[in-house]
């Protein structure tokens, strides 16, 4: 009697606590992050294209 008591009591409380998570306010609100002052990986500026010289095929 007393083990299920027990286990009922703390899954009761976990649920309780759950309960009163979930129904936070601020839950899914978050700011924006702040902009990075130099930009890395997909960000930055590409190197500008160097044209390669065409060389006629042998014949």
């Amino acid at each position: 009697m007393i083990d299920n008591f027990s286990i009922l009591l703390s899954h009761a409380l976990l649920a309780l606590a759950l309960w009163h998570l979930m129904n936070r306010p601020d839950l899914d609100v978050e700011e924006p992050p702040v902009p990075d002052t130099e930009p890395e990986g997909f960000g930055r500026q590409h190197r500008p294209q160097v044209v390669k010289k065409q060389i006629a095929p042998d014949a």
